[in-house]
């Protein structure tokens, strides 16, 4: 039975209708979906409002230097904290970058370090076992030598272990993107604000209500820079909170303006102005930048599939020609 279930498993006809069966389905969701997803944003921005409350709680707790770790500890998935806490996760996967990483992937919370902490530990083991099951227990590879599957064993268990990772990365270049397309326009909203004798607390709260829909993220960093504006006793820390969750030279560069403006008594305008500016002429170079790669990436395109029709229609006629007279 296993033998006759491992030759269908592997049989290429039975592959292939898989894989087309796959593609279809992949095709036919990623044309429907659009069309019933909902926008997230008032869900998002009402789990954004709860963070000014927990600033606070922080902060309370901080002071009083009472109660802090069962805070933090109420928040946590209770069998993940056990997991790292039980292997010392923390001090064998966890630096300082990790957390930036994950702050700037919108993950801010002690149990999204347990829970990515646990995956690290666990699909490493989890891609071993299934990499064993296809290699040895299907008889896939067979032909390439005991060394070369085991080399394919431990490349995917190796591979286990990079995926939180590459998730992470991905969904930071994402957030990243979204933010950096409308930084620009929320500077120059800010500009009109703090003109007009609007404080930077609400000229920022102002600005995520208008962009939430082009920019979730960039609403969502905006509101939680405005709590901690409200709330830490230091404007500076709340600035640079901004510049570390996002991981944006641009965004870096407007808080290290405000704080210098709001330590030296400069005006906030000027230096908005001229950042806005930049940002709009880097997002301008980006464009053109792309536009100029594209000449290079159609080459190979139009020479595979465009050259052999043109060839074909030119000199398909003398080709009949010569095939008639001959």
């Amino acid at each position: 039975m296993s033998a006759e279930l491992a030759a269908k498993l592997t049989d290429p006809s039975m592959l292939v209708a898989v894989l087309v069966a796959i593609a279809v389905f992949a095709t036919f969701y990623t044309l429907a979906v659009p069309f019933f997803e909902r926008g997230d944003l008032n869900k998002r921005m009402k789990a954004v409002s709860t963070e000014r409350e927990q600033i606070r709680a922080r902060e309370r707790a901080r002071m009083n230097d009472t109660g802090a770790k069962a805070t933090l500890r109420s928040q946590n998935n209770r069998s993940t904290r056990q997991i790292v806490e039980r292997f010392n996760l923390r001090k064998a996967l966890v630096d300082e970058n990790t957390v930036n990483k994950l702050r700037a992937a919108g993950l801010r919370s002690e149990n999204a370090l347990n829970t990515f902490l646990v995956a690290r530990f666990l699909l490493p083991f989890i891609f071993m076992a299934v990499a064993t099951f296809w290699v040895f227990g299907l008889g896939n590879l067979a032909s390439k030598g005991p060394a070369i599957q085991f080399l394919a064993v431990i490349g995917i268990a190796y591979l286990g272990f990079y995926a939180p990772n590459i998730y992470i990365s991905n969904r930071m270049g994402k957030r990243q993107h979204s933010i950096k397309r409308a930084w620009p326009d929320a500077l120059d909203l800010m500009l009109i604000c703090v003109e007009s004798g609007i404080s930077v607390e609400a000229a920022m709260r102002r600005v995520s209500e208008e962009l939430g829909e082009q920019s979730p993220a960039l609403a969502e960093e905006m509101v939680l820079t405005t709590a901690e504006l409200s709330f830490l006793p230091d404007r500076r820390v709340a600035l640079e909170n901004l510049a570390i969750r996002t991981q944006i030279d641009l965004v870096r560069s407007v808080t290290q303006a405000l704080i210098q403006a709001d330590r030296y008594g400069t005006p906030v305008a000027s230096a908005l102005r001229v950042l806005a500016q930049e940002g709009r002429d880097e997002r301008m170079n980006e464009a053109e930048k792309k536009a100029a790669a594209l000449p290079p990436k159609l080459t190979v395109p139009m020479i595979l599939f465009f050259l052999p029709v043109l060839v074909a229609v030119i000199l398909g006629p003398a080709g009949i020609q010569v095939a008639d007279r001959f």
